[in-house]
Formats: structure tokens, C-alpha cells, sequence
């Protein structure tokens, strides 16, 4: 295998800006994010915070002159100290704690990795989530190896027409503007294997992102060896139907493998994160049994070494594809090489399904995986419900699925000022002036947005009202920045618009709301939400107090969790599995207000946000809705916009209000304790990986309905 990596030409006295620049571990160090900064700091904004396109954008003659710059070269020096002393520090935590698997590789699949808004391969919270897992992997020291797709179109770029309507387009991805690497084969070829696929040959490259200590490959189609119809497998992220979704997955699970056989991996224990990775199980059994292992033991072997994490909470939300899609797709001869086919496709059947011509993803990950979980308490217990079928209905409480709440990386989404203040115990006053701050900051990225948007895009005056550029630092400002899918209710809020006008515009305790989020490229649903909330803020009533930031991204998901002085989260119960960006915003002392679902179940303590409590279990949607809405107003005006605005004095923005900045605390300190990824993967190390290395199925239980 040979990789291309090729950079700028830098002077040799700095030539390791570039070792850094295409290691993402960057994203979490504070020192090496200066040290770029401090190389052209225009730049170093425009590019939003990308060390690749800095480095290529910057100039030959800045760089000689950093070369010889006094006040850089000591701060170049010093994090050339600091990674290498890191890189040669003792062992760590994985390596003292399980010393015997320190150098045994953990495959980790995902359909998408969030890791920097330079590489658009996500689309939500499950990219973020598998993200944040390989930094805090690497910095645990867990031998994992991250396997997914490369979209070379990425997800797809948003814009809103005149009407609010979303419009989708996408923009092919400039390779030599990321960290990216390619690999190729010893003979310089661009591939390393092949699939088979609609009866031809699908030959399969991939490509190299250092995640610190991680390596995460993702599979490409898009080579010229391959057939037309196969190349843009790979160029964007869950776009086309259903058999356009199968044969993304085929080439995740089935490539995936062969991806890593073809690099020499040899993984002893395998996760998929979500059933669009099944096809990797499967996979494993196939080559199994070609090996002359019978059907039984091969699936014994496959569960003993795999972990599966489902973040899917409603029976409808699995993929399915019929038996015919998956013969026409790998035709036949996939399937005449071994003896055991309709025990293979038999492994997706799920009891509910009428006929036996359905794999269900999520099912065949479950019946090949011996440690399956959930991603909070609530969804645990949801999984159990819906999955207890495959157990001949057992009762739920007896289903073997457990759950590992999710947690988020905290030197990512914590900012670096709220990090000096931990020393310090969050001083209350010094908390509300970074609180301020980052206020600021965001209400400056909003500008900077749309004054581009306004050049580029937006016809009249009123898409900058809507985009924020009216909005003050001063009013208690709301934040809601997600998916657009009908069951988070980004809309909740306006169903009284009186109500809502009456909270915005009061003259001595204002708010403001902004929103952002994408709605998938084929949910109406979701897009007639966000229609909805766009209409809002282009009504000259609430005097510019309700803005939307289109085309939501990392970057942006940043400045928001950092900048608002409120976080909502609305979702019907039980319809989020977990939720991740609460925990961001609190990890900034940003308190969240949301219903009893997810992980908010478990975070929320009294005193670090605010809980809505659960409708009957009987109501109907309409009713839940009216139920919520009544109780968020209520908790709105009677305790919310109360203590934000009780002050010291008259009330002036500079005065803290105590008890707001006591919660702000809280909040820090319950997210920063219990939701971080460092002790979501601690939990995976120990209670899914560590066991899968051993080969332990002590206890196994597997599902009994096939």
C-alpha cells in the first residue's frame, strides 16, 4: 500500500505545520489551533478554522517569513514539544487497563463520521456521535480503526427560496482542501479491492483520515476502472431510494471487510454503529462459511466478537430491503458459493413482517452481534419493546439489550474559555462575561452569514431580517438547531402566536429564538416544519426577534451551543433515542429546557435546565402537543425569562444574574461529569470491546426467532 499525501512546499524550519495540519487531533488541542491561527488569522476565519486550506492558501513569502518570525517560531517549537512529549508519554488508559489488547485492532462502522466541517461526510447527530467516538478512542489510547464511506459530493448544501422552502444542491468536495489521503495499492493502483455488484465487478479504493490515534478509512467508488453506474456509489450521503441505500450499505459492510483484510487489519472485535452497517456481519459469516465452517458456528464466532448500537426508536425507522434487491444486486453467484443462502437472508427476518422475502438490517445486526445496546436509558428500554419479538415476546425487562448513553467530546464542544475557568470553579462573574462574549461571537457569525448570503443569494431585504442581522446580545436568546423531522416540533413554539409575540417583544424581559437545521432531502414533512418556522421570521411583528441560519454545519453547530443563553430540545417522547446537543450547549453553560426523553431523562437534575413533564400515556399527538406547548409557555414565562433578567441593581447586561449563572454551573458540571464520549467509550471498552477480544459468550442469549 502506498498513501498520497502531498502538501505545500513548507520552509524546513516549520515543515511539521503540515504533520499537524492533516491530523485531526488539532480539532482538540489548544495550542496547535493558535499556532494556525496566528499564521494568517483572516485567513484562518474564512477558511472556518481549516489548517489544510490555510496552509495551501497562505503564500510562499508568509511562510518564509514565519521561518525566521521570532514571536512564532517559539510558539511552532513548543507544540512540536508538546506532541511529541504526548507521543512518548507513558502508556495509556486503555494500554495500564487491558495491556494484553493494547495493539489489537477494534473495527468501528459507521455510515458517516462528523469530524470537522472540512470533510462534509454527515449529516446529523449519528456523524457527530461516531465522530466524537474516534477522538475520545484516541485519546483512551482503544486500538480502534474506523471504517466508512467517502461522499465526494458530501450531504447537500441548504438554501431557503423566497417562500422558506428548502432547496437542496451539492458541491463536489476539493480533496486537496482536507486531511485527507489516499491509498493505493502496491502496483500505484487506486483501489485495494472489489465488490461484486448488478453482475459486475465494483472495483473499491479508499482513502486515510488521522483522528489522533485513530485511522478511519473511508471506501470510494468514483475510479475510472469502474462502471458509470457504480462510481457515484459513493459521492453523497443517504441520497437516491432504496436500492441506492442497499448498495451504499453493501459497500459499506462488504467493502468495509475487504477493505481491511486488503491492508492487513486483523480486528478481534468488530461494532457497527446502527443497522446500515449489518452487511459487514454478514459478511463475516459468508467468508466463514466458505472457509468450511458450518452455518451455526459461523454465527457463533461472528456474535462472540461483535457489538451493535441501534439509535433508531421507532419500528418504522429500519432499514428493510427485499430478498429480490439483494439477489439482483450481487447476484446470484454471491449466493451459489455457499450452501447456506436462505439461512443467510433468514437472519433479517423480522416476526412482525408478513411473508419470509424481508431483511430487516437492524434484526440480522442483532442476531450476529452478541453485545447489542441502546444510547440512553429511555431508548434501552424503547429498544426492548420494540426488539422482544426476536425473543418469542418475552418480557421486555428480559430482552438482553442494554444501553450506553451517549457523551460528547468535551475538548471539541467545550470552548477554551469556559475550559480556563474550570481551574478556577466558574467564578460567576468571569463565567458571564465568557458567556457574554460568546454571545457575541455568534451574533457576529450570523452577520458575516448573511452579508455573503445577501450578495449570493437572497433577492430582498427580508432574508436578513430572518437571518438575524436585528438581533441584540442583550435579550435572553433561544436556541433549536437540528434535523428538521416532524417529531422534534421545531414549530411547537408557534402554535400561539399571540402568546409567542407577548414573550418576544416585551419591552423590559425581550427574547429571541434562532433555528437551524437541514430536513432530509426526500421528508415533505420535514420540510413544511421548517417552511413554517421560516415564515415566522419574516413577520415584521416580532421586530426581528426570530432568525433561521441556513446551511447548518459543524462550524456553525459550534457557535451556536456556545452563544445562546437557552437550549431546546422538543422532541415527542419517546422519539429521541438520545440527543447529543443539549449536552454540548450545557458543556458551555448553556442550560437546556426539553421533554422527559433521551438522555435528558437522566442529565436532568433539578437544577441544571428546566423538564417538561410527560403527557398521559393515552393522548392522543394533538393532545401531547397542546399538553407540551401549555407547560413550556408556563415554564417560559413563570421561571425561564423570570431568572435571566433578576439582576442586581438596574438590571444592567454587565450585572450577572446569579441564580441564571448557578444553573449555567450546574449544567456544566452534570454534562462535564456524566456525558462526556470519554465515558461513553470507557463503558464500550470495558462492557463490549474488552469482552468481544476475549471471545467471551459466557452467557450468551441469543434470539430465538428465526
Amino acid at each position: 500500500m502506498t498513501v498520497d499525501a502531498r502538501g505545500p512546499g513548507l520552509p524546513a524550519r516549520i515543515g511539521r505545520l503540515w504533520e499537524f495540519a492533516t491530523n485531526l487531533s488539532w480539532t482538540w488541542n489548544r495550542e496547535a489551533r493558535s499556532v494556525f491561527r496566528a499564521i494568517d488569522p483572516p485567513l484562518w476565519r474564512r477558511s472556518l478554522n481549516n489548517p489544510v486550506a490555510l496552509l495551501r492558501g497562505v503564500g510562499d513569502a508568509r511562510l518564509r517569513a514565519l521561518a525566521g518570525d521570532p514571536a512564532f517560531l517559539p510558539r511552532y517549537d513548543a507544540l512540536c514539544a508538546a506532541v511529541d512529549a504526548a507521543a512518548s508519554r507513558g502508556s495509556t488508559w486503555f494500554q495500564r487497563r487491558y495491556p494484553e489488547f493494547a495493539a489489537t485492532p477494534i473495527a468501528y462502522f459507521c455510515a458517516e463520521f462528523a469530524l470537522h466541517e472540512s470533510i462534509p461526510i454527515y449529516s446529523g447527530g449519528l456523524g457527530v456521535l461516531a465522530g466524537d467516538h474516534l477522538k475520545a478512542a484516541s485519546e483512551l489510547g482503544v486500538p480502534l480503526v474506523g471504517l466508512g464511506l467517502m461522499y465526494a459530493h458530501g450531504y447537500f448544501d441548504q438554501t431557503l427560496g423566497p417562500d422558506g422552502w428548502q432547496e437542496d444542491a451539492d458541491d463536489p468536495l476539493d480533496t486537496r482542501l482536507t486531511p485527507l489521503e489516499r491509498l493505493c495499492g502496491a502496483d500505484g493502483v487506486p483501489w485495494l479491492t472489489w465488490i461484486q455488484g448488478a453482475g459486475r465487478r465494483i472495483h473499491v479504493g479508499a482513502w486515510r483520515v488521522r483522528v489522533g490515534r485513530v485511522p478511519l478509512y473511508l471506501l470510494d467508488t468514483d475510479l475510472d476502472e469502474n462502471d458509470p453506474a457504480d462510481r457515484g456509489l459513493s459521492h453523497q450521503l443517504y441520497a437516491g431510494g432504496v436500492d441506492h441505500r442497499l448498495r451504499q450499505e453493501a459497500l459499506l459492510g462488504v467493502g468495509g471487510v475487504r477493505v481491511l483484510a486488503a491492508l492487513g487489519v486483523e480486528p478481534r472485535a468488530w461494532h457497527a454503529n446502527e443497522g446500515h452497517a449489518a452487511f459487514m456481519m454478514v459478511e463475516r459469516v459468508r467468508g466463514l462459511i466458505r472457509e468450511g465452517l458450518p452455518f451455526p458456528d459461523a454465527v457463533a464466532r461472528v456474535r462472540a466478537s461483535t457489538a451493535f448500537t441501534t439509535h433508531t426508536p421507532v419500528p418504522a425507522g429500519h432499514d428493510v430491503f427485499s430478498h429480490s434487491q439483494m439477489r439482483d444486486w450481487t447476484g446470484e453467484k454471491f449466493w451459489e458459493e455457499i450452501e447456506a443462502r436462505d439461512e443467510l437472508l433468514g437472519l433479517g427476518l423480522h416476526p412482525d413482517d408478513e411473508g419470509r422475502d424481508r431483511f430487516n438490517m437492524t434484526a440480522a445486526a442483532i442476531r450476529l452481534s452478541r453485545r447489542v445496546n441502546g444510547v440512553s436509558a429511555r431508548h434501552g428500554h424503547v429498544s426492548r419493546e420494540i426488539w422482544r419479538g426476536l425473543w418469542a415476546n418475552r418480557p421486555a425487562g428480559d430482552v438482553p439489550i442494554r444501553h450506553v448513553t451517549n457523551g460528547v467530546h468535551l475538548g471539541t464542544w467545550m470552548h477554551e474559555d469556559i475550559v480556563r475557568l474550570l481551574d478556577d470553579h466558574l467564578p460567576a462573574e468571569a463565567l458571564w462575561r465568557v458567556r457574554r462574549r460568546l454571545k457575541l461571537r455568534l451574533l457576529d457569525l450570523m452577520r458575516e452569514e448573511a452579508r455573503g448570503r445577501w450578495r449570493e443569494h437572497w433577492p430582498e431585504a427580508k432574508h436578513l431580517v430572518g437571518a438575524g442581522t436585528l438581533m441584540s446580545p442583550y435579550p435572553l436568546t433561544i436556541g433549536f438547531a437540528r434535523r428538521f423531522a416532524a417529531y422534534k416540533r421545531a414549530d411547537l413554539i408557534f402554535r400561539d402566536r399571540d402568546r409567542l409575540l407577548a414573550l418576544l417583544s416585551d419591552p423590559r424581559r425581550p427574547v429571541q429564538l434562532i433555528f437551524a437545521g437541514k430536513a432530509h432531502p426526500r421528508d415533505d414533512e420535514g420540510k413544511r416544519v421548517l417552511q413554517r418556522v421560516y415564515e415566522h421570521t419574516r413577520d415584521p411583528r416580532f421586530e426581528g426577534r426570530i432568525a433561521f441560519i441556513e446551511n447548518y454545519g459543524l462550524h456553525t453547530a459550534h457557535r451556536l451551543v456556545e452563544g445562546v443563553d437557552l437550549w431546546l430540545n422538543l422532541p415527542r417522547v419517546p422519539l429521541e433515542a438520545s440527543g447529543t446537543s443539549g449536552m454540548k450547549a450545557a458543556l458551555n453553560g448553556v442550560p437546556q429546557l426539553a421533554t422527559n426523553d433521551g438522555w435528558w431523562e437522566e442529565g436532568f437534575e433539578g437544577d441544571n435546565g428546566w423538564i417538561l413533564p410527560r403527557a398521559p400515556e393515552d393522548a392522543t399527538e394533538e393532545e401531547t402537543d397542546r399538553h407540551d406547548h401549555e407547560h413550556l409557555f408556563r415554564l417560559l414565562e413563570d421561571e425561564v425569562v423570570p431568572l435571566f433578567y433578576d439582576r442586581p441593581g438596574e438590571g444592567s447586561w454587565d450585572d450577572a444574574p446569579a441564580g441564571w449563572i448557578e444553573r449555567a454551573r450546574r449544567a456544566i458540571e452534570v454534562a462535564g461529569a456524566r456525558f462526556t464520549a470519554q465515558r461513553m467509550v470507557r463503558e464500550y471498552a470495558r462492557d463490549y470491546y474488552v469482552p468481544a477480544l476475549r471471545g467471551l459468550s459466557d452467557g450468551d442469549d441469543p434470539p430465538t426467532h428465526m
